[in-house]
C-alpha cells in the first residue's frame, strides 16, 4: 500500500510543475532577486487580475487533499497572520469584501452594545456620494439612513469639511468611508470629528491594503493614539499606521483585482475593541452565541448550563442566537491561498506604487487634456515626488488603480476614451458607480421612500468623477512593456483627437 505522505508529496510536486507550465500569465510583472521579469503578451492588458505562482496552487491542492473544506486550520492561521501584519486585535475571514462591509455595519447595530452607541433603525451614518455601492448598501440593509457628503475629484475621497453640515446630534452614529482606489481619506479629520461627537468609524479598506497614513505626533496624542503599525519605523515626528487600523472596524476584499486574493473572500478587522469580535463573529456565523470553531464543542466549558432569552436553562449553547445573522464564511482552501499571498504582499504593494509612478511620468505631457489624482494631503506632483500641504499629515498609496479625469475642454469624453482603450484591449474602469445618487437604485429609493436616505448638499465633485474619471490598472501583474503600450495608445488617441 502506498504511503499517503509520499503520495501527497508527489501530487504536490506535479502540481508545481503543472502550474509552472500553464500559469505563466499570472506571474508578477516585476523581477525579483531570483526570477527575471517575465515576458507577457502585451496585446491584451487587463486593468487587474490574479497574480500568483506555484506556491498558491500547491497550497490550494494541499488543503483540498486534506478535505477540511469549511473554514478550519488554514483560516484560523490566516486570521492570526493578517491581524499581526496589520497590527489590529482580530481579523475575521468572510466570503467577500461586500460581506465584510455588511458584517462591520451590522456589528454596530448589535443589541449587545450600549443603547447610546448602537446604530438603530432611523439613525444616520455619514458616507460618500461617489464610490462602490457596497459601502452604502449595508447602511440601508440595517434600516439606518445614509447621509451623503461630496467628494474631492482630485483624491476621489470624501470632503471632510462637510461633516459638520450634515451632522445631527442624537441621530448621527457613525462614519463609513472607503479609501478610494488605494488613496487614504483624511483620517485625522475623520478621527477628530468622531472623537468630538462619540461616533464610530468604519474604514472600507478593500482597495487600500498596505496604504499608510501619517499624522504629527502632537495631533495623534490629542486623539489618544500612539504606536506605529508593525514593521513601520518611528521617525520621531509622525505616527504612521496602515489604513484599516485607525477606525473601530475596517474591511478587506480578497477578490482577484485586489491587493491579495483568495478568489472570493474578505475580512472584517477589529481594530482595538475586543468585544466587537464576538458580535461580528456571531453575525458571520448564523447569529449564534457559541464561539466554538468548526469541529469543536464546549469551548466555554458550560455548553448545557446557559440560560438566555426565554429558553430553558441548559439549552444547547451551540443553538442559541442573539443576532439575526448570516453564513458568510469562506472555505479553508481559499484561506490556504490567502496565506501564500500574504507572504508576497510587501512585493505587491511596492509594485503598485512603482506602476502608478511609471504611468504618471509617462503621461506627464498630457496634462493639457487630463487631470491626474494626488494622494490626500499632496498639493502637487513632480518627477521627484509629491509636494505636501501644511497639515503635517501625509499619505502613501498602495494604488488600486491609476485614475485620470478628462478635462472639459479636451475635445473628447471619458466614455469615448474608455471605448478606444477597450478597442485596443486595454482594461479600464470608470470610478465604480460614480455619483451613487444618480444610480437607478437610489433614484427609485428617493422617489418611493424619501426618508430612507439624506442628500442635503450639492455634489459637484461626485458628478465630476462620474462624468470624467476612469482608471487603468496598477496591479503587480503589469510589465513595463505593457505599461509602455498603454502610454503609447493614450498618446496616439490624444494626438488624433486634438488634431481633428
Amino acid at each position: 500500500m502506498a504511503d499517503p505522505k509520499i503520495l501527497k508529496a508527489e501530487i504536490l510536486r506535479l502540481t508545481r510543475e503543472y502550474s509552472a507550465l500553464v500559469h505563466q500569465a499570472q506571474l508578477p510583472g516585476y523581477a525579483t532577486a531570483t526570477d527575471p521579469a517575465p515576458s507577457k503578451d502585451c496585446a491584451n492588458i487587463p486593468y487587474a487580475g490574479r497574480v500568483f505562482d506555484a506556491d498558491e496552487v500547491e497550497a490550494a491542492v494541499s488543503a483540498t487533499l486534506d478535505f477540511w473544506l469549511t473554514l478550519g486550520p488554514e483560516g484560523a492561521a490566516l486570521e492570526k497572520e493578517l491581524a499581526q501584519w496589520l497590527g489590529v486585535r482580530h481579523c475575521l475571514l468572510v466570503n467577500s469584501g461586500s460581506s465584510a462591509n455588511l458584517i462591520a455595519l451590522s456589528t454596530l447595530c448589535s443589541p449587545k452594545l450600549p443603547a447610546a452607541r448602537r446604530i438603530q433603525p432611523g439613525d444616520e451614518v455619514i458616507t460618500a456620494a461617489a464610490g462602490f455601492p457596497t459601502t452604502v448598501a449595508p447602511i440601508l440593509q440595517n434600516g439606518a439612513v445614509p447621509v451623503f457628503i461630496d467628494c474631492d475629484p482630485v483624491t476621489g475621497n470624501p470632503r471632510m469639511d462637510q461633516l459638520a453640515e450634515v451632522f445631527v446630534a442624537g441621530k448621527t452614529k457613525a462614519l463609513m468611508f472607503a479609501h478610494t482606489l488605494g488613496n487614504p481619506f483624511d483620517l485625522a479629520a475623520a478621527l477628530e470629528f468622531c472623537q468630538k461627537h462619540q461616533l464610530w468609524l468604519i474604514e472600507d479598506n478593500c482597495d487600500a491594503l498596505g496604504c499608510t497614513y501619517s499624522m504629527p505626533l502632537e495631533r495623534a496624542a490629542a486623539l489618544g493614539l500612539k504606536g506605529n503599525s508593525p514593521g513601520i519605523p518611528e521617525d520621531g515626528t509622525h505616527l504612521t499606521r496602515y489604513t484599516g487600523t485607525w477606525g473601530d472596524l475596517s474591511t478587506q476584499s480578497f477578490y482577484p483585482p485586489h491587493h491579495l486574493t483568495m478568489g472570493e473572500g474578505g475580512s472584517v478587522n477589529i481594530v482595538h475593541q475586543a468585544s466587537l469580535k464576538s458580535y461580528a463573529e456571531s453575525l458571520r456565523d448564523w447569529g449564534r452565541d457559541c464561539w466554538c470553531a468548526s469541529g469543536c464543542d464546549n469551548t466555554c466549558g458550560k455548553r448545557f448550563e446557559w440560560q438566555l432569552g426565554e429558553l430553558p436553562k441548559g439549552y444547547d449553547h451551540k443553538y442559541i442566537y442573539s443576532h439575526l445573522g448570516y453564513n458568510l464564511k469562506p472555505l479553508d482552501p481559499q484561506a490556504a491561498i490567502g496565506r501564500r499571498q500574504l507572504k508576497k504582499l510587501p512585493h505587491f504593494i511596492e509594485a503598485r506604487k512603482a506602476n502608478w509612478h511609471y504611468l504618471r511620468q509617462g503621461l506627464a505631457d498630457l496634462e493639457h487634456v487630463f487631470e491626474f489624482s494626488l494622494p490626500t494631503h499632496a498639493s502637487a506632483w513632480s518627477a521627484d515626488g509629491f509636494s505636501w500641504d501644511d497639515s503635517g499629515s501625509r499619505s502613501e498609496c498602495s494604488w488600486f488603480g491609476f485614475m485620470l479625469r478628462v478635462r472639459p475642454d479636451a475635445g473628447f469624453t471619458h466614455s469615448e476614451l474608455a471605448a478606444h482603450l477597450d478597442q485596443h484591449r486595454i482594461g479600464n474602469r470608470m470610478l465604480f458607480g460614480g455619483n451613487l445618487l444618480r444610480q437607478p437604485v437610489l433614484v427609485n429609493l428617493r422617489r418611493e421612500r424619501p426618508a430612507a436616505l439624506r442628500a442635503p448638499l450639492e455634489y459637484p465633485g461626485a458628478d465630476a468623477l462620474m462624468q470624467s474619471a476612469l482608471f487603468l490598472g496598477t496591479y503587480p501583474g503589469l510589465t513595463q512593456a505593457m505599461m509602455d503600450r498603454e502610454i503609447r495608445v493614450l498618446h496616439c488617441f490624444v494626438e488624433q483627437r486634438t488634431q481633428d
